[in-house]
Parts: structure tokens; sequence; C-alpha cells
């Protein structure tokens, strides 16, 4: 999408001859303190919450003499983020498949139950090892490289489950399995990435929020899909093994296609960036950029660090109580393994519906910090209520409860992603991502561990009431989180100035086109 894709428009005479006839002057711009890269000026004070550009950096971007450069956006911004939630919500259909059944897994295969439920644990387990990696693929070779091998891995974990359909070939899908969950650590830290690098300041949170639902709605027909399309006929095992290769083999079909769409589709970047604070990144160059300065400006970050902490608590609880839900309800209403499942696919669609109202909340307010604050304390309150009501009798409560629960817990992760971007800017949002999905792994699996034991040796109270005094440290947390929003205010402060043109191509491209800019004019 050529002309439509452009997101700046000249005025002026001279210049370039840019892709589609654009004409493009290319004006160097004085190094900027960001992502990772060594300072060209000491700060007068130095500081974790000290902005990394501030006031003289802006200033030194204005120039009234320059050719004016109005921000737009492509439309292809539009089918990059459909192709994205789409193939994230594969690749959450496939984590849960397994666990959702599990009573047919166990009979086919001739396996126990805990070995089924290590298709599903191991999405946590692989993802934080691999974390560090990625993000160090997404800064270093850029969005398209780390999109592809997202969507090539989910395709080729769900080509070797078509394979496993043979009942001694449990080691088979477990192989799959894993394929799929290293191809997670490529998805889940991107919604934040291809928000800011691809939508503009007033859509920003909105394109977040509708990334991360791709996932949500994965795990959503997860839950739905599967029982229908297998079900428990345990006395007719090849019946049963035709049936998962039915399931199997149109995951593979959807896969291979959405592989496809994606390298047609994702570009690196726009061809010129869709706000300020993009067109302020454009001029790193790749020789300055230091993946280990970036880690180490994120962790010298106060705020994020509070962030980090508080944000694994919360959605580590999420991960904790949406693994541990059937046990809960069985332990209060024996036999409603129906509604158990029913009372999750609650949570998850009330958190659909949850993110999606946060992220139009955002972009229209830029509240970030007494946003997340809000959500935070409903969260706890929601936990309480869950809490208490578990055991009254009455499973339409618990519905409720659930309800209201998914709703603030899950409509908190777009929060977070973009709460990260805003406090962390310049540093990539990939990378601030990507440790705070780490964080909630983490904590998610300690929170599974104990508040396991707490319900199968006390009661499923106990083990609840433990994440409510864990997510009331996250309150505190978060209300210590400096509210310094980086991106939003270069966006905001050069908003009606002149701004020198700059180069919006992508890391990969960007040496290519160093050669291009320096040719006479």
């Amino acid at each position: 999408m050529g002309g439509e894709g452009a997101d700046m428009v000249e005025a002026g005479e001279g210049g370039e001859e840019g892709e589609g006839g654009d004409t493009v002057e290319v004006v160097p711009l004085p190094p900027l303190q960001m992502n990772g890269c060594g300072p060209v000026r000491e700060p007068e004070h130095s500081s974790s919450s000290t902005p990394l550009i501030g006031a003289t950096d802006v200033e030194v971007m204005l120039s009234p003499t320059e050719p004016k450069l109005t921000p737009r956006l492509s439309k292809r911004r539009l089918v990059v983020l459909a192709v994205f939630s789409l193939y994230s919500l594969v690749n959450a259909f496939q984590w849960i498949q397994y666990s959702i059944l599990s009573s047919v897994f166990t009979v086919y295969y001739g396996v126990t139950s805990v070995q089924i439920d290590w298709l599903s644990m191991v999405y946590m387990v692989v993802y934080v090892p691999l974390i560090m990696p990625a993000t160090w693929l997404l800064d270093t070779r850029g969005l398209r490289v780390t999109a592809l091998l997202g969507s090539g891995l989910n395709g080729l974990g769900a080509w070797i489950k078509c394979a496993s359909v043979q009942r001694n070939l449990y080691p088979a899908t477990l192989l799959a399995q894993i394929i799929c969950s290293v191809a997670q650590i490529f998805i889940l830290g991107l919604p934040s990435h291809i928000a800011s690098v691809w939508f503009g300041p007033k859509e920003v949170s909105t394109a977040c929020a509708v990334a991360v639902l791709g996932n949500q709605l994965g795990t959503a027909i997860g839950f739905l899909l599967p029982p229908v399309l297998v079900p428990n006929t345990k006395d007719d095992l090849d019946l049963m093994g035709r049936n998962i290769s039915i399931m199997f083999y149109g995951t593979a079909a959807v896969s291979t296609l959405l592989f496809l769409l994606t390298a047609i589709v994702f570009k690196e970047k726009p061809k010129y960036p869709p706000s300020h604070s993009q067109a302020a990144l454009s001029e790193v160059s790749p020789e300055d950029y230091s993946y280990k300065q970036s880690i180490i400006n994120l962790f010298r970050n106060i705020p994020f660090v509070l962030l980090l902490i508080s944000y694994g608590i919360m959605t580590g609880a999420f991960y904790s109580v949406s693994t541990l839900l059937n046990q809960m309800i069985i332990a209060h209403y024996e036999g409603e393994e129906v509604n158990a499942g029913r009372i999750g696919l609650t949570l998850v669609v009330a958190g659909m519906v949850g993110s999606i109202i946060c992220g139009l909340w955002l972009d229209c307010t830029k509240t970030y910090k007494q946003t997340t604050l809000i959500v935070y304390i409903l969260s706890f309150i929601g936990m309480v209520a869950f809490t208490f009501t578990l055991d009254c009798g009455h499973l339409i409560a618990v519905f409720v409860t659930g309800g209201v629960l998914g709703f603030f817990m899950t409509g908190y992760l777009p929060l977070g992603f973009e709460f990260a971007a805003e406090i962390t800017y310049p540093e990539s949002e990939g990378t601030s991502s990507g440790l705070l999905n780490a964080s909630a792994q983490i904590f998610g699996i300690i929170f599974t561990l104990i508040q396991g034991v707490l319900t199968s040796d006390y009661s499923p109270r106990a083990g609840n009431i433990f994440l409510c005094a864990w997510m009331f440290i996250g309150i505190i947390l978060t209300a210590f989180i400096r509210s310094d929003l980086r991106r939003h205010n270069v966006n905001s402060g050069i908003m009606n100035a002149d701004i020198k043109s700059v180069s919006a191509e992508s890391p990969v491209e960007n040496e290519q086109n160093k050669t291009a800019s320096r040719k006479p004019i």
C-alpha cells in the first residue's frame, strides 16, 4: 500500500525521490539518548525517573525553516493488526485445546492427567528462559522477522500435531506443543510494539487492546470448540483418533494460511512514522544500539520496576485462578464440570470486553496511572467477592463474581503494556512488554503451585485469600509508580510545531537508506 501507507506529508521543494514518487528530504538529527544508546551529552540531573528525551531534545527537533510534515496513518496498519490478532488467536487455541480435553487425551494416549497438564504448563516454563533472546531479536532484527517466526513456528507445531495422532506418539504431540510454546514467545510481546509503530497517538491504546484481545478470543474459542469437535468416545478409540485429526488438520490449515498472510502483509514499519514519538526514534543507528544497555536502563527505571512487580502479581493471580478454577468449583459443586468450564469462559469473555473498554478509555483520557490504579483496586474487590461467594451454594453468584473478576483482571493487561510503554519511552516496547510477560509467568507458576497446595490441603478460600493478600501488595506498589508519560509528552509537545524530516525506515533497512540519503541533491 505504497501511497496510502505514507504517514507524513511534506511541504516545500527539493529533496530526494522516495518510494512511490514522494519527495523526502532526509535531515539527520543529533543523536538522542535512547534505546540503549550511549548519551551524546550528560543530563544535568540523572535519576531513574528523569525523562530520556527532555525539552532540550524536543527543541533540537524543531525548526521553523524546515519543511513542514503532517502525521498521517497507513491503512495497512489495520491489516497488520488483524493478521497478528488472528495468529495470536490460533496460538492461544493450541495452548488450551489439551487441558479442556484432558479426559479425552489421557484415554487416547494412555498417559496420566499430569502428563496432559504439562502440555499446557510448557507454555509458561518455556517462556521465562527464552524471553530475553526473543526481545533481543525483536530489537535487532525487527518486527517482520519476529512476526514470521511466531506465525511460522505456530504452523510447524500444528502440522507436527497432525502426525502425532497415533496412540503411541505422546512424545510427538509434546514436541509439537513445545514448538507452539516457543512461537508464543514471539507473539505475546508484540501488541504494544505493533500499536506504537503502526498507530497514531489517539488510537495506540485501543490497538494494543485489540491485539491482546486476539489471544483472549483464542482461549475462549478453545473452551468452546474442542469439546464439540472431539467428544469423549472412549468406547471407540478409532473414532476418537479421527476426531482429533480433524481438529489438528483444521488448526494446521488455518495456521499455514495465516503464515502466508503474515509474509505478505507485515513490514518492519510504515513508510513514515505515525507519530512524533516514533519520528524521534527513527534516527537511532543500529550501530549505536546496545540491547544490554537497554535492559540496564529499564531496571534502573524505578517506576518500571514497580510496574514489573505489580503487573506480575496481578496477571500471575489471574493465571492461577484460571488454572485452578475447575478444582475450586468441583470442591463446592460436585459434578458441575460443565458449569466450571462455562465460568472459565465467562471470565475470558468479560475480560475481552474489559480490555477494549480500558483501551478506548486510555486513548480518550491518557490517564494511565489513575486508570491502572483504579482497575487494580476493582480487581482486588472482585477477587474478594469471588472468594467469599464461591461456597455460597448458588452457582449464579459465582458466574457474576467470576465475570466481574475477569472484566477487571484481564482488562488490566493492555493497561500494563501501555503504561510501561509510556514510562520507559524511548526504550523498545517489545522489551518492556516481554519483561512484563516474563514477570507474569514467574508469578503465575509460583502462585499456581502455592494456591494449589492451599486449596487441596485446606480449602479454596485459603488459596484465594493468599492471592488477595498479594493483590493488596500490588495496589500499594502501583500507588507509588510515578506517572511520567514520556511518549505522550513528546507527541503533544510538538503536535503543532514544525519538525525536521527524519528517516522512518526499519532497523533492517536503515543502513541501505543511509547511503541513499547522502546523495547530493
